[in-house]
């Protein structure tokens, strides 16, 4: 029962921290999440012990913020023009 709780509270807190940042900062937490949930899943499969997912869910979670770093356009906002076509431009 321990367990349940302290998973919903880490989920919870996981949640709040990303609720005030910008959608591309959202989605660079994203990729981090994911790589680290990829790697620790791998990494445990792999090594067969919790050491080995620990290691994965690390260089996962390394590996899934600089994607998303990368794939986001610093400087960039979309905008919808009259017609509701969405666009990228530099943020003003």
């Amino acid at each position: 029962m321990k367990k349940h709780l302290s998973m919903i509270a880490v989920s919870g807190l996981l949640a709040l921290s990303t609720a005030a940042c910008t959608t591309a900062e959202q989605r660079t937490a994203g990729y981090g999440v994911g790589g680290a949930a990829l790697g620790g899943l791998a990494g445990g499969a792999i090594s067969g012990n919790s050491r080995g997912a620990l290691t994965g869910a690390a260089i996962g979670a390394v590996a899934g913020t600089l994607l998303g770093a990368s794939t986001s356009r610093q400087g960039y906002c979309r905008y919808r023009d009259p017609y509701g076509r969405v666009y990228e431009a530099p943020c003003q």
